[in-house]
């Protein structure tokens, strides 16, 4: 072989590496270290050295003068861990020139390059990251994020003219997770159809590609799980789905505003919650709207509003929609059986929507029944939704149900359906707890 193409080879097979990576990387990682795209994703099972892989990533140019990269967790217990990426990167970098500030988490190389490790475990913590700018942002778990944490945090990716360093957003997970079909469609549906030099490739990693895990034992604790999570963890599967789904994506058609017949009547119904994030509940529920319009027997999402927010926010976050849809527009929202129930009907009535037509609906069945006509419905392509910047998290949110974290859309959805079937609530006593 002439040794100008084998040199070439050489170079085209080996990636970028620094004195502060300890050890080679194994094939699948290589691959990944050596792609140039913008977005990358690496792993699918458990074992398969996903986090090395970003550790390494990270490190690629920390030789280089106004290098900055940030390695993300979700939750700042996940990045101190035995295992964790400060974990790790103690293991690697102590002993180097480097030099660790635990006060901002911050790896300062010798060039004045800096890694930074951070966490985002709410939906506002990215507002924290909106000063800095990186060239690389890696996430450890990807599907333990939200699309629009990952999506606002590639603004935060930007460089000084006249540097070459690579702007690179890097990410790795095992399937499963509250971000699973988010990610599962940004990166893994594209890699079955475009060729190989696709925007957001996928590098495939599973137990058997890391020659540092005892793979034996690791095969062993894995088989205890369930057949989807040893399916997950153990091949990497992304299809695997819980038995029991209630949605899937594509029962619902994707439509713009204009095929709503203007003859539609319309409903807006709310699932309500008022709370906050705090430290003892980090994740609360959500308050939701839809507004649901049907014709003929189809039915369109047109809008739909998310929010989080303190019960007076609640009530007036309530009261600007309802002025937004127009007086005409009934308004529909679950009602507790209870004396509780008609007291709040009657307050939201009086005080907060006076004048519209609002409706109590009565919470009094298993939610697996009061999603059923809707699943029979959108199963039946009866159902759109408008096209729309929500679209994404609520298809990602609904299709989790019931095992996901939260059944605000899925409740909201299924109540401005029931509502325009049968006003009156009228549903078998057989449904009825």
């Amino acid at each position: 072989m002439d040794p100008k193409l084998q040199k070439a080879m050489i170079r085209a097979t080996t990636p970028r590496l620094t004195d502060f990576i300890p050890h080679e990387p194994y094939v699948q990682q290589a691959a990944f270290l050596l792609l140039d795209q913008r977005e990358a994703l690496y792993g699918g099972a458990g074992g398969g050295g996903k986090s090395d892989a970003l550790l390494m990533s990270a490190l690629q140019y920390v030789d280089i003068p106004g290098y900055h990269a940030l390695l993300l967790r979700r939750l700042t217990t996940q990045l101190t861990k035995a295992g964790g990426l400060i974990f790790r990167a103690h293991e690697w970098l102590d002993g180097t020139d480097a030099r660790w500030q635990q006060r901002n988490n911050t790896w300062t190389f010798p060039s004045g390059a800096t890694l930074e490790l951070g966490h985002m475990q709410y939906e506002a913590d990215k507002r924290n990251y909106q000063g800095p700018e990186y060239q690389y942002i890696g996430f450890d778990e990807l599907t333990q994020f939200s699309l629009t944490q990952y999506t606002y945090m590639m603004s935060r990716l930007r460089r000084l003219a006249g540097i070459s360093i690579p702007m690179r957003m890097r990410a790795a997970s095992n399937p499963g997770g509250v971000g699973h079909e988010w990610v599962r469609r940004r990166f893994i549906l594209p890699t079955r159809a475009d060729p190989p030099d696709k925007r957001r490739p996928f590098i495939p990693a599973l137990l058997t590609d890391n020659p540092f895990l005892d793979q034996d034992d690791y095969r062993i604790g894995l088989q205890e799980l369930d057949p989807v999570e040893r399916a997950r963890l153990l091949q990497g599967d992304w299809d695997m789905q819980p038995e029991g789904n209630t949605f899937f994506p594509a029962w619902f058609r994707i439509v713009p505003r204009f095929r709503i017949p203007p003859q539609a009547r319309s409903v807006r119904a709310w699932d309500l919650a008022g709370t906050i994030p705090d430290p003892k509940h980090p994740d609360p529920d959500y308050t939701v709207s839809f507004l649901l319009k049907e014709h003929d027997g189809f039915f369109w999402y047109a809008d739909r509003t998310k929010m989080r927010g303190q019960p007076y926010e609640v009530k007036e976050h309530m009261k600007a929609t309802a002025k937004l849809d127009g007086i005409d527009v009934p308004i529909v929202m679950f009602q507790d059986p209870a004396q509780a129930g008609i007291s709040q009907l009657d307050d939201y009535s009086r005080n907060v929507v006076p004048g519209y037509q609002l409706h109590g609906f009565l919470a009094r069945m298993r939610k697996e029944l009061a999603w059923g006509p809707l699943r029979t419905a959108a199963q039946g392509g009866r159902v759109a939704i408008i096209d729309a910047h929500w679209n994404q998290d609520f298809l990602d949110s609904i299709v989790g149900v019931p095992y996901a974290a939260h059944d605000d859309d899925a409740d909201a959805a299924a109540l401005a359906y029931n509502w325009m079937m049968d006003p009156d609530n009228n549903f078998p006593e057989a449904d009825i707890f």
